[in-house]
Protein backbone atom coordinates (compact mmCIF):
# COMPACT_ATOMS: atom_id res chain seq x y z
CA UNK A 1 0.00 0.00 0.00
CA UNK A 2 1.31 3.10 -0.86
CA UNK A 3 2.33 5.39 1.90
CA UNK A 4 1.19 8.95 1.59
CA UNK A 5 4.42 10.72 0.90
CA UNK A 6 5.00 8.84 -2.07
CA UNK A 7 1.87 9.35 -3.17
CA UNK A 8 1.52 12.70 -3.00
CA UNK A 9 5.31 12.56 -4.89
CA UNK A 10 3.45 11.00 -7.69
CA UNK A 11 0.76 13.38 -8.02
CA UNK A 12 3.29 16.03 -7.91
CA UNK A 13 5.12 14.38 -10.56
CA UNK A 14 1.89 13.51 -12.42
CA UNK A 15 0.80 16.81 -12.47
CA UNK A 16 -2.68 15.65 -10.20
CA UNK A 17 -1.34 17.63 -7.20
CA UNK A 18 -3.09 21.06 -8.31
CA UNK A 19 -3.66 22.39 -4.56
CA UNK A 20 -1.34 22.07 -1.78
CA UNK A 21 1.50 23.65 -0.30
CA UNK A 22 2.81 25.27 -3.99
CA UNK A 23 6.04 26.11 -2.70
CA UNK A 24 9.03 25.31 -4.71
CA UNK A 25 7.22 24.95 -7.59
CA UNK A 26 8.37 26.00 -10.95
CA UNK A 27 5.38 27.08 -13.36
CA UNK A 28 4.47 29.79 -15.46
CA UNK A 29 2.21 31.64 -13.14
CA UNK A 30 -1.21 33.36 -14.27
CA UNK A 31 0.43 36.61 -14.08
CA UNK A 32 3.50 35.81 -16.60
CA UNK A 33 0.41 34.60 -19.00
CA UNK A 34 1.32 37.81 -21.41
CA UNK A 35 5.35 36.77 -21.29
CA UNK A 36 4.28 33.36 -22.52
CA UNK A 37 2.21 35.22 -25.47
CA UNK A 38 5.30 36.86 -26.24
CA UNK A 39 7.34 34.06 -26.61
CA UNK A 40 4.53 32.52 -28.71
CA UNK A 41 4.45 36.20 -30.78
CA UNK A 42 8.14 35.78 -31.31
CA UNK A 43 8.23 31.60 -31.85
CA UNK A 44 5.33 32.36 -34.89
CA UNK A 45 7.34 35.25 -36.34
CA UNK A 46 10.49 33.53 -36.65
CA UNK A 47 8.67 30.63 -38.07
CA UNK A 48 7.01 32.15 -40.47
CA UNK A 49 9.79 33.95 -42.01
CA UNK A 50 11.58 30.49 -41.99
CA UNK A 51 8.48 29.34 -44.02
CA UNK A 52 8.44 31.95 -46.06
CA UNK A 53 11.87 33.10 -47.24
CA UNK A 54 13.65 29.81 -46.87
CA UNK A 55 12.35 28.48 -50.16
CA UNK A 56 14.26 31.54 -51.90
CA UNK A 57 17.73 30.26 -49.70
CA UNK A 58 20.11 28.46 -51.57
CA UNK A 59 23.49 26.85 -51.24
CA UNK A 60 26.09 27.88 -53.40
CA UNK A 61 28.89 25.16 -54.18
CA UNK A 62 32.32 26.41 -56.00
CA UNK A 63 34.17 24.15 -58.20
CA UNK A 64 37.80 24.94 -59.72
CA UNK A 65 38.52 23.57 -63.56
CA UNK A 66 41.07 20.79 -62.73
CA UNK A 67 41.71 19.84 -66.43
CA UNK A 68 39.94 17.74 -69.02
CA UNK A 69 36.62 19.15 -68.16
CA UNK A 70 36.79 18.76 -64.86
CA UNK A 71 35.81 20.22 -61.38
CA UNK A 72 37.24 20.09 -57.78
CA UNK A 73 34.91 21.75 -55.45
CA UNK A 74 36.62 24.09 -53.67
CA UNK A 75 33.98 26.33 -50.94
CA UNK A 76 30.63 26.59 -50.57
CA UNK A 77 28.64 29.51 -49.30
CA UNK A 78 24.88 30.53 -49.00
CA UNK A 79 22.73 32.98 -51.11
CA UNK A 80 19.23 33.87 -52.05
CA UNK A 81 17.17 34.01 -54.59
CA UNK A 82 16.03 38.27 -55.30
CA UNK A 83 13.95 37.70 -58.57
CA UNK A 84 11.93 34.43 -59.94
CA UNK A 85 14.12 34.04 -62.76
CA UNK A 86 17.08 32.76 -61.53
CA UNK A 87 19.06 36.29 -60.05
CA UNK A 88 20.79 35.30 -56.48
CA UNK A 89 22.71 37.35 -54.19
CA UNK A 90 25.59 36.48 -52.12
CA UNK A 91 29.38 37.58 -51.27
CA UNK A 92 32.16 38.36 -53.31
CA UNK A 93 34.20 36.25 -51.82
CA UNK A 94 32.02 32.79 -51.81
CA UNK A 95 32.15 32.92 -55.88
CA UNK A 96 35.74 34.88 -56.63
CA UNK A 97 37.37 33.04 -59.00
CA UNK A 98 34.88 30.32 -59.36
CA UNK A 99 34.98 28.32 -62.44
CA UNK A 100 31.88 26.31 -61.62
CA UNK A 101 29.00 27.56 -59.88
CA UNK A 102 26.15 25.06 -58.24
CA UNK A 103 23.00 26.16 -56.69
CA UNK A 104 21.40 23.73 -54.30
CA UNK A 105 17.77 24.72 -53.79
CA UNK A 106 15.51 23.87 -50.25
CA UNK A 107 13.94 21.30 -51.77
CA UNK A 108 17.85 19.66 -52.78
CA UNK A 109 17.51 20.00 -56.75
CA UNK A 110 20.62 21.72 -58.11
CA UNK A 111 21.08 24.12 -60.54
CA UNK A 112 23.95 25.22 -62.96
CA UNK A 113 24.71 28.91 -62.13
CA UNK A 114 26.94 31.63 -63.60
CA UNK A 115 28.27 34.80 -62.28
CA UNK A 116 26.45 37.84 -63.31
CA UNK A 117 28.65 40.43 -62.00
CA UNK A 118 31.23 40.84 -58.84
CA UNK A 119 32.28 44.17 -56.60
CA UNK A 120 34.61 43.27 -54.06
CA UNK A 121 34.52 46.59 -52.69
CA UNK A 122 31.08 45.76 -51.37
CA UNK A 123 32.07 42.23 -51.07
CA UNK A 124 29.08 41.40 -53.00
CA UNK A 125 28.01 39.84 -56.46
CA UNK A 126 25.33 38.52 -58.43
CA UNK A 127 24.86 35.25 -60.29
CA UNK A 128 21.75 33.70 -62.26
CA UNK A 129 20.93 30.17 -61.73
CA UNK A 130 19.40 28.60 -65.36
CA UNK A 131 15.54 28.10 -64.17
CA UNK A 132 12.63 30.26 -63.68
CA UNK A 133 9.30 30.73 -61.06
CA UNK A 134 11.89 30.22 -58.77
CA UNK A 135 10.93 31.20 -55.30
CA UNK A 136 12.41 34.85 -54.22
CA UNK A 137 12.91 36.95 -51.43
CA UNK A 138 11.98 40.75 -51.30
CA UNK A 139 14.99 43.33 -50.42
CA UNK A 140 14.00 45.25 -47.69
CA UNK A 141 15.19 48.88 -46.59
CA UNK A 142 18.01 48.45 -43.66
CA UNK A 143 17.56 52.24 -43.08
CA UNK A 144 14.71 51.24 -41.31
CA UNK A 145 16.23 49.14 -39.04
CA UNK A 146 16.74 49.63 -34.97
CA UNK A 147 19.30 48.63 -32.32
CA UNK A 148 17.41 45.62 -30.42
CA UNK A 149 15.07 44.55 -33.25
CA UNK A 150 14.74 41.12 -33.87
CA UNK A 151 16.53 39.30 -36.84
CA UNK A 152 16.74 36.07 -38.57
CA UNK A 153 19.95 34.69 -40.66
CA UNK A 154 19.14 31.99 -42.88
CA UNK A 155 21.68 29.74 -44.55
CA UNK A 156 24.06 26.38 -45.01
CA UNK A 157 26.83 26.77 -42.50
CA UNK A 158 29.14 23.75 -42.52
CA UNK A 159 26.72 22.39 -45.24
CA UNK A 160 23.70 21.67 -43.14
CA UNK A 161 20.81 23.44 -45.49
CA UNK A 162 18.32 25.50 -44.34
CA UNK A 163 19.86 26.08 -41.14
CA UNK A 164 17.76 29.13 -38.99
CA UNK A 165 19.51 31.18 -36.64
CA UNK A 166 18.14 34.37 -34.45
CA UNK A 167 19.21 37.08 -32.89
CA UNK A 168 19.12 41.18 -32.58
CA UNK A 169 20.30 43.96 -34.56
CA UNK A 170 23.54 45.25 -32.17
CA UNK A 171 24.62 48.11 -33.20
CA UNK A 172 23.96 49.92 -36.83
CA UNK A 173 26.69 52.30 -39.02
CA UNK A 174 29.92 50.00 -38.14
CA UNK A 175 32.35 49.41 -40.87
CA UNK A 176 34.31 46.74 -42.28
CA UNK A 177 37.39 46.60 -44.81
CA UNK A 178 37.12 44.69 -47.73
CA UNK A 179 39.69 42.54 -48.82
CA UNK A 180 40.51 45.47 -51.19
CA UNK A 181 40.97 47.70 -48.48
CA UNK A 182 38.21 49.64 -49.30
CA UNK A 183 35.57 50.68 -46.47
CA UNK A 184 32.07 49.08 -46.22
CA UNK A 185 30.06 51.19 -44.33
CA UNK A 186 26.76 51.11 -42.60
CA UNK A 187 27.12 47.65 -41.72
CA UNK A 188 25.07 45.78 -39.99
CA UNK A 189 26.27 44.47 -36.60
CA UNK A 190 23.99 41.67 -35.26
CA UNK A 191 23.85 38.64 -32.79
CA UNK A 192 22.10 35.77 -34.73
CA UNK A 193 24.44 33.34 -35.11
CA UNK A 194 26.91 32.50 -37.72
CA UNK A 195 29.31 29.54 -39.16
CA UNK A 196 31.36 29.34 -42.16
CA UNK A 197 28.52 28.40 -44.98
CA UNK A 198 26.50 30.98 -43.52
CA UNK A 199 28.10 33.76 -46.04
CA UNK A 200 26.26 35.55 -48.29
CA UNK A 201 22.92 34.25 -47.24
CA UNK A 202 20.16 36.78 -46.22
CA UNK A 203 19.30 38.74 -42.90
CA UNK A 204 15.89 39.30 -42.33
CA UNK A 205 13.46 40.95 -40.85
CA UNK A 206 10.03 39.82 -38.68
CA UNK A 207 8.21 40.67 -42.27
CA UNK A 208 10.41 38.68 -44.06
CA UNK A 209 12.25 41.05 -45.76
CA UNK A 210 15.98 40.95 -46.82
CA UNK A 211 17.76 43.60 -44.64
CA UNK A 212 21.10 41.97 -45.02
CA UNK A 213 23.75 40.11 -46.70
CA UNK A 214 26.20 38.17 -44.40
CA UNK A 215 29.11 38.76 -44.57
CA UNK A 216 31.79 38.17 -41.10
CA UNK A 217 31.81 36.73 -38.32
CA UNK A 218 34.63 37.56 -35.41
CA UNK A 219 35.98 33.87 -34.89
CA UNK A 220 37.43 34.98 -31.05
CA UNK A 221 34.02 36.06 -30.62
CA UNK A 222 30.56 35.11 -29.77
CA UNK A 223 27.24 36.54 -30.78
CA UNK A 224 29.29 39.35 -32.98
CA UNK A 225 28.35 39.03 -37.07
CA UNK A 226 28.46 41.60 -39.89
CA UNK A 227 25.62 41.66 -42.83
CA UNK A 228 26.44 44.50 -45.68
CA UNK A 229 22.41 46.23 -45.51
CA UNK A 230 20.33 45.52 -48.49
CA UNK A 231 20.56 49.61 -49.30
CA UNK A 232 23.93 48.65 -50.20
CA UNK A 233 22.93 45.30 -52.25
CA UNK A 234 20.24 47.26 -53.97
CA UNK A 235 22.52 49.70 -55.36
CA UNK A 236 24.95 47.38 -56.16
CA UNK A 237 22.90 45.01 -58.30
CA UNK A 238 21.22 47.76 -60.29
CA UNK A 239 24.95 49.00 -61.15
CA UNK A 240 25.62 45.72 -62.27
CA UNK A 241 22.24 44.95 -63.94
CA UNK A 242 22.62 48.09 -65.91
CA UNK A 243 26.21 47.83 -66.53
CA UNK A 244 27.79 44.58 -65.85
CA UNK A 245 30.03 46.32 -63.08
CA UNK A 246 29.87 48.63 -60.26
CA UNK A 247 31.22 51.97 -61.93
CA UNK A 248 33.24 54.19 -59.92
CA UNK A 249 35.34 57.17 -60.30
CA UNK A 250 38.85 57.49 -59.77
CA UNK A 251 41.52 60.34 -59.80
CA UNK A 252 44.94 58.56 -60.69
CA UNK A 253 46.83 59.33 -57.30
CA UNK A 254 47.65 57.71 -54.09
CA UNK A 255 46.98 58.88 -51.00
CA UNK A 256 47.42 58.66 -46.87
CA UNK A 257 45.99 60.66 -44.28
CA UNK A 258 48.26 63.29 -42.66
CA UNK A 259 48.17 66.02 -40.19
CA UNK A 260 48.05 69.45 -40.66
CA UNK A 261 50.67 72.24 -39.40
CA UNK A 262 48.37 73.54 -36.79
CA UNK A 263 49.73 77.43 -37.96
CA UNK A 264 48.25 76.56 -41.18
CA UNK A 265 44.63 74.86 -39.61
CA UNK A 266 44.35 78.46 -38.07
CA UNK A 267 45.77 80.65 -40.86
CA UNK A 268 42.95 79.14 -43.31
CA UNK A 269 40.51 78.44 -40.46
CA UNK A 270 40.38 74.97 -41.30
CA UNK A 271 37.83 72.87 -39.45
CA UNK A 272 39.55 70.08 -39.11
CA UNK A 273 43.45 69.30 -38.87
CA UNK A 274 43.91 65.85 -40.98
CA UNK A 275 43.46 66.11 -44.49
CA UNK A 276 44.72 63.61 -47.36
CA UNK A 277 48.33 64.06 -48.41
CA UNK A 278 49.35 62.89 -52.32
CA UNK A 279 52.16 61.24 -51.70
CA UNK A 280 51.83 59.85 -56.07
CA UNK A 281 50.05 60.97 -58.90
CA UNK A 282 49.66 59.89 -62.47
CA UNK A 283 50.53 62.22 -65.25
CA UNK A 284 47.73 60.91 -67.65
CA UNK A 285 45.62 60.60 -64.50
CA UNK A 286 42.24 62.97 -64.36
CA UNK A 287 43.74 64.78 -61.03
CA UNK A 288 47.59 64.79 -62.89
CA UNK A 289 46.26 66.62 -65.89
CA UNK A 290 44.23 69.30 -63.90
CA UNK A 291 47.80 70.21 -61.91
CA UNK A 292 47.91 68.07 -58.92
CA UNK A 293 51.28 67.09 -57.70
CA UNK A 294 53.25 65.39 -55.16
CA UNK A 295 52.75 66.76 -51.74
CA UNK A 296 49.89 68.60 -51.95
CA UNK A 297 47.49 67.90 -49.35
CA UNK A 298 43.43 67.93 -50.38
CA UNK A 299 41.28 69.63 -48.29
CA UNK A 300 38.30 69.48 -49.74
CA UNK A 301 36.23 67.99 -53.06
CA UNK A 302 32.75 70.16 -53.38
CA UNK A 303 32.67 72.05 -50.44
CA UNK A 304 33.03 68.60 -48.65
CA UNK A 305 35.98 68.49 -45.67
CA UNK A 306 38.07 65.51 -47.02
CA UNK A 307 40.05 63.99 -44.49
CA UNK A 308 41.04 60.31 -45.08
CA UNK A 309 41.63 58.16 -48.11
CA UNK A 310 38.16 56.73 -47.03
CA UNK A 311 36.50 60.60 -47.65
CA UNK A 312 37.50 59.83 -51.25
CA UNK A 313 36.25 56.86 -51.31
CA UNK A 314 32.90 57.86 -49.91
CA UNK A 315 33.22 60.49 -52.64
CA UNK A 316 34.39 58.64 -55.05
CA UNK A 317 31.46 56.09 -55.01
CA UNK A 318 28.87 58.89 -55.17
CA UNK A 319 28.75 58.78 -59.21
CA UNK A 320 30.99 61.53 -60.27
CA UNK A 321 32.30 60.36 -63.39
CA UNK A 322 33.04 62.57 -66.09
CA UNK A 323 31.48 65.33 -63.94
CA UNK A 324 33.52 68.16 -62.94
CA UNK A 325 34.64 68.24 -59.16
CA UNK A 326 36.11 71.25 -57.61
CA UNK A 327 39.37 70.28 -55.22
CA UNK A 328 40.47 72.49 -52.63
CA UNK A 329 44.43 72.42 -52.41
CA UNK A 330 47.00 72.94 -49.80
CA UNK A 331 50.62 73.27 -51.49
CA UNK A 332 53.17 74.09 -49.47
CA UNK A 333 51.87 77.55 -47.79
CA UNK A 334 49.15 77.96 -50.41
CA UNK A 335 45.57 77.06 -50.09
CA UNK A 336 44.00 77.27 -53.90
CA UNK A 337 41.21 74.99 -55.98
CA UNK A 338 41.43 72.67 -58.80
CA UNK A 339 38.78 71.47 -61.00
CA UNK A 340 38.94 67.88 -62.03
CA UNK A 341 37.22 65.39 -63.98
CA UNK A 342 37.34 61.84 -62.15
CA UNK A 343 37.06 59.11 -65.01
CA UNK A 344 36.19 55.56 -64.40
CA UNK A 345 38.50 52.83 -62.69
CA UNK A 346 38.86 50.16 -64.44
CA UNK A 347 38.43 47.28 -62.16
CA UNK A 348 36.43 47.31 -58.94
CA UNK A 349 39.64 46.64 -56.78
Amino acid sequence: MMDDRLSKTLKVITGQDLGGDARGRCEIKEAGKSDVDLLDAYSRAVIHVAEAVGPAVVGISIGKETGEEAFAKTGAGSGVVIAPDGYILTNDHVVHQADQLTATLADGSKLHAALVGTDPGTDLALIRAVASNLPYATLGDSSLLRVGQLVIAIGNPFGFQSTVSTGVVSALGRALRSQQGRLIENIVQHTAPLNPGNSGGPLVDSRGRVVGVNTAIIAIAQGIAFSIPSNTAKWVVSQILSHGRVRRAYLGIAARQRSLNRRLVRFYKLAKEEAVEVISVDPQGPAGRAGMKEGDFILAVNDQAVTSVDDLHRFLAEGFIGRMVTMSVLRGQDKFQLEVIPGEASSNG
